[in-house]
């Protein structure tokens, strides 16, 4: 009998938004796979679990590669779906863990395109997480769309001149990956006189935890970046009376 791959979004943090299908499938699983960025001591994805109980001793951590060159990224999956599929071979359930949801931006989508390759026989099944914009959204009064309003869910580019054209295109931007552009973008909203609402959410759930329902004043974008996400509305929101 074969063993079932399953992907697993935990969430932006340790707020207990797993889905219960989720929990269910960690508390059962033979392994559960943890990725761990190489600059982090730890896994931020096990430590959206904190205080949750599955047995920690089935926990295997590995290094996820999201940057480079494409034969580069290719080889690494492809030699993590080979590992993933021969546990699978001999019986053996795979969980992995990815934080917020489970195919948007994340790595697991280049392991499950790598599994369909290496054993397109093998079971596998991929569970939805909470995202981290939807989170910080929660958190601030965010309304990340109304009405017709056009929504723009976008990694951060390198160049503000294409953010702004963005912006001015949409009527609401979640802007993921921010990273060391962080000043920059911090910038242009102050330019674009909109950033009193704006919001923005850094470490959601874990230690160093900033939720900022307003960019005006401008924060101190030192402290800011990795693990950050932006919520940009081009125009202030509707008010009812």
């Amino acid at each position: 009998m074969t063993g079932t791959f399953y992907g697993l979004g935990v969430g932006p943090g340790p707020y207990g938004l797993l889905p219960v299908t989720a929990l269910e499938i960690l508390q059962t699983a033979d392994l559960i796979y943890a990725p761990r960025s190489r600059v982090s001591p730890d896994s931020v994805a096990l430590a959206a679990l904190d205080g949750l109980p599955f047995p920690r001793d089935r926990v295997r951590e590995v290094e996820f590669l999201m940057d480079g060159d494409d034969t580069r990224i290719g080889e690494h999956y492809a030699a993590l779906a080979h590992e993933i599929a021969a546990h699978q071979r001999a019986g053996r359930s795979v969980a992995y863990l990815t934080i917020g949801d489970a195919m948007t931006y994340s790595t697991l989508g280049y392991l499950v395109a790598a599994l369909t390759r290496e054993a397109p026989d093998l079971p596998r099944r991929v569970f939805p997480g909470v995202t981290s914009y939807a989170t910080a959204a929660a958190l601030t009064g965010f309304s990340l769309g109304e009405g017709k309003e056009r929504v723009l869910i976008l990694p951060c580019p390198d160049d503000m001149a294409a953010l702004r054209a963005d912006i001015l295109v949409h009527d609401v931007v979640a802007l993921m990956k921010v990273g060391r552009r962080m000043a920059d973008v911090l910038a242009l909203l102050q330019e674009l006189g909109i950033a009193e609402h704006c919001a923005l959410a850094h470490r959601l759930g874990l230690d160093g935890e900033v939720v900022l329902p307003s960019l005006a004043p401008a924060p101190d974008p030192g402290r800011l970046g990795y693990l950050s996400v932006v919520l940009i509305r081009r125009e202030a929101p509707r008010r009812f009376a």
